[in-house]
Parts: C-alpha cells; sequence; structure tokens
C-alpha cells in the first residue's frame, strides 16, 4: 500500500527538515513582530482603527497586511514591503533604461545577482522615508497627537527619532533577512510571500474575536463574514485560474531516416498574469505623496502647509477620492506591469528559434504582437477585478455604516474575517506553497499529487 503524500512529507527527511526551518523561522517573525518601538503610543494608534471612516479603513489594511504590527508599532510596522517597492522599481526601470537593459540581455545571472544586491541596497532608503511618513501620517489622522513621544529632527528630539527611523528600518531588513533564509533553507522561494501571509493570517482570530464581541447580532454577523470571505476567495481562485489557450503548432523530429509529423500544442495566457503586484504596487505609490507632505504641513509658509495638508488628505487614505484612484491605479498597473513583464519574456523570439508557429501567424515580431494584443484583451476583465479587490473594504464600510454598523467597520475590513487584498495573497501563497511542495516530492520520487492526496 502507497504512503500518503502527506505521511510522506514527514517521512522524508529532507522535505521534514525544510518545513520546521520555515515553521521556525515563521514563529520567529511572529515573535519579533510583538516587539514595541519605545515611546510609541498604541491608543492613539487605535483611536484611529476604531475611529470609523476612510482614514480607519486605510490604516486597517496596513494592520491587517503587516499582520497587526501596525497597531502594536513594533519594529516590524512596515514588514517586508519596501523591499518588495524597490524591486518593483527596479523592473520598471530595466525596460526604460536601455543600458539596464543590454545588461540583463548580455548576462542573465549576472544580472539577476545585479538586480539583487540594488535592491537591497534601495530597501534601506525607502524603509527609512516610509517610517518618517508613516510616522507623521499616523499623526496627523489621530487629529495631531503623537504617535511616538518626542519625534522631530530638531533640538533634542533628534537623536530619539534617529533612533527609532534606525530601529524601523532594522527591523525592515531582519524581515528581509528571515525571508531569504526561508527561500534558502526552507521551502524555497517563497521566504518573503509566507512573512506576508503569516501576517495575514495571524489576524484572523482578532477579527473573528471583533465580529463575535456584538451580543445583538454576532451570529448573523458571523454568517454574512463567512459567506462573503467565501465567495471572495472563490472569485480569486476563478479569475486566478482563467487562461486563454493559444494554439501552437511545433515542428516534428527526424529520427533516422522518418520524419514525424508536427505536433499541436497550447501556449496558455493568463488572465491575471500580475498577480498582486498592483496592489502593493499602487498602494506604495499612492502612499508616498502623502509621506512628502508630512514633511511640509508645519511650514511656516501658508500655502505650502495648506497644499501639504490637502495633499496628504487626498492619499492618506480620509478622502473617497483615494479609493478612486487606487482603484485607477491598479487597474493602470495591472496592464503595465503585465505588458514589461511579457516583453521580457519575448515569446515571438523563443518560438521563432524552436520552429513552433502559431496558425495564420508569421513567425517572430508579428507573433509576439499577436499575442501582445490577446494578452491585453484578456487582460481586462483581471485588471477590473484586481481593482474591485482593492476598493471592496472602502465599499463594505460604506454599506455597513449606512446600515448602522459601523461597529464591524473597526477593522477596515467591515465584516470580513481577512479584507479581500489579503485573500488574494493568501490563495496566491497558498497555491505557490502546494506547488513547490509537490515538486519536491517529484524530486523524491513520489509522483502523486498532495492536492488530490
Amino acid at each position: 500500500m502507497k504512503t500518503s503524500a502527506w505521511r510522506y512529507l514527514w517521512k522524508a527527511e529532507d522535505i521534514r527538515r525544510k518545513l520546521l526551518i520555515t515553521l521556525m523561522i515563521l514563529v520567529i517573525y511572529r515573535l519579533a513582530a510583538h516587539v514595541p518601538i519605545p515611546g510609541a503610543n498604541r491608543e492613539a494608534i487605535s483611536q484611529i482603527i476604531t475611529g470609523g471612516g476612510a482614514g480607519s479603513t486605510f490604516v486597517g489594511i496596513l494592520d491587517m497586511l503587516s499582520g497587526g504590527t501596525v497597531s502594536n508599532f513594533s519594529v516590524l510596522a512596515m514588514g517586508v514591503y519596501p523591499y518588495i517597492t524597490s524591486q518593483i522599481i527596479l523592473q520598471l526601470l530595466v525596460p526604460i533604461i536601455p543600458a539596464l537593459q543590454a545588461k540583463m540581455e548580455e548576462d542573465p545571472q549576472e544580472g539577476r545577482k545585479w538586480m539583487e544586491r540594488w535592491t537591497y541596497i534601495l530597501a534601506v532608503p525607502m524603509a527609512a522615508l516610509q517610517a518618517i511618513g508613516q510616522i507623521r501620517i499616523f499623526s496627523s489622522l489621530a487629529g495631531g497627537i503623537q504617535i511616538i513621544d518626542n519625534f522631530g529632527f530638531s533640538g533634542s528630539a533628534l537623536l530619539p527619532s534617529f533612533a527609532i527611523v534606525a530601529s524601523m528600518t532594522a527591523g525592515t531588513m531582519f524581515a528581509i533577512w528571515l525571508g531569504e533564509l526561508i527561500s534558502e533553507y526552507g521551502i524555497r522561494n517563497q521566504g518573503l510571500s509566507l512573512l506576508i501571509f503569516a501576517g495575514i493570517v495571524s489576524r484572523i482570530p482578532t477579527n473573528f474575536a471583533q465580529i463575535i464581541s456584538n451580543q445583538e447580532n454576532r451570529w448573523i454577523t458571523l454568517a454574512i463574514a463567512i459567506v462573503i470571505t467565501i465567495l471572495i476567495i472563490y472569485a480569486i481562485v476563478f479569475v486566478q485560474q482563467g487562461q486563454r489557450n493559444i494554439p501552437v503548432m511545433y515542428p516534428g523530429r527526424r529520427v533516422g531516416n522518418r520524419q514525424s509529423m508536427p505536433v499541436k500544442g497550447t501556449l496558455p495566457l493568463k488572465v491575471n498574469m500580475a498577480g498582486m503586484i498592483p496592489l502593493i504596487f499602487g498602494q506604495s505609490l499612492l502612499t508616498f505623496p502623502a509621506i512628502v507632505a508630512s514633511f511640509f504641513i508645519s511650514s511656516q509658509t501658508f500655502w505650502v502647509s495648506n497644499l501639504a495638508t490637502n495633499v496628504q488628505a487626498l492619499f492618506g487614505g480620509t478622502s473617497p477620492w483615494y479609493w478612486l484612484l487606487y482603484f485607477l491605479m491598479v487597474v493602470g498597473f495591472t496592464f503595465f506591469y503585465t505588458d514589461v513583464l511579457f516583453a521580457q519574456q519575448d515569446y515571438g523570439s523563443n518560438l521563432k528559434r524552436s520552429g513552433a508557429q502559431i496558425p495564420g501567424v508569421s513567425r517572430g515580431a508579428p507573433t509576439q504582437r499577436y499575442l501582445t494584443k490577446v494578452l491585453r484583451r484578456i487582460t481586462f476583465p483581471g485588471a477590473f477585478f484586481l481593482g474591485t479587490i482593492a476598493v471592496i473594504p472602502f465599499i463594505l464600510g460604506v454599506a455597513l455604516t449606512s446600515l448602522g454598523l459601523a461597529e464591524f467597520n473597526a477593522s477596515g475590513t467591515g465584516i470580513m474575517l481577512v479584507a479581500s487584498s489579503g485573500l488574494l495573497i493568501v490563495v496566491g501563497v497558498v497555491r505557490d506553497t502546494f506547488q513547490n511542495i509537490d515538486a519536491e516530492l517529484k524530486l523524491h520520487g513520489y509522483d502523486e499529487k498532495l492536492l488530490v492526496r
């Protein structure tokens, strides 16, 4: 009788060691997530989250994606998002700057090493800038109450403020290091994703307790929360699995004096090739103007201070226009990132080199143009879906408030156990993790699917 895949995972020493290392690092990450920054005013942060409104929704999403580190204002309050933002920026610069593109094409392995090195370097100033902006934005959302006592870059507050920014930056780099350890010694290429996944999942018990804390509608609200969560998960899986199969004819092989017939195959194009990247980058890009504006709010010049206040109100999550811009940003960036990613893969040249051809389409550049046209057409529903996923918390928050259920909007996720953007990340990470484990099983000679068992 053949051993089941789940039992084989534990019996295979190499796989068991990787899983245990991954679990141990995740436990260390969650313990570090509760190390607070000295002088953090948790009551002021709690008032923002429970205050309702768009600002509450904005901070609630950040808290959910960080696994509660924002509400604790720990040294890991920014998670690994500065690193991800740096990585996306460099990926976008490659096709724009010809020298970088030539460097990546000349030696892909050295190009990847260069990309990794500069991603780490860029992540440090990005983390420091985001730490300063995050503290200032939260202070403005709290009505001017200082989130961090004695924070400022003048006088006696200079050294403590520098130490706080340095500790938050170090916390981000520590989280990145833990993610790299998982990718190297644990589940391959899943380190950063699993850290984000652990943070999101860790908030489920808190959200569950918040829902059932209402004495009047607890079971109705819980039922609605479960139904909404299941429906969103179903929609995410349905869209993420959607693809368009392009027919491709591969040339036959010559074996001795015999020539085999051409082989008919397919080239799958996904509806959502960008994954969760547009959500992360869209949020980071929209937060950046608010971070810059936070430096000029206290300006002595009236029009500068007034402009900075309006910019921070627009891009700080307190305005409905922020969510409209977020939706448009996610949709637009989905198209842009998909085009950049697809252009780098260059299927037209790859198919031409292998002798394959799409029926009715010339090889080379015409094939690439045809595939790009098809991809843009099928990307539209995927982009619209991602944009909707991004703004669902705001929509639910408005709906709950209009129905007199504003008390359930405290975390910014309405009556959801996990925010929709968080569910998108969770579903993607779970799917990729199972695929990696299945690949490990096959490398060890086990040919059964883990998901089937």
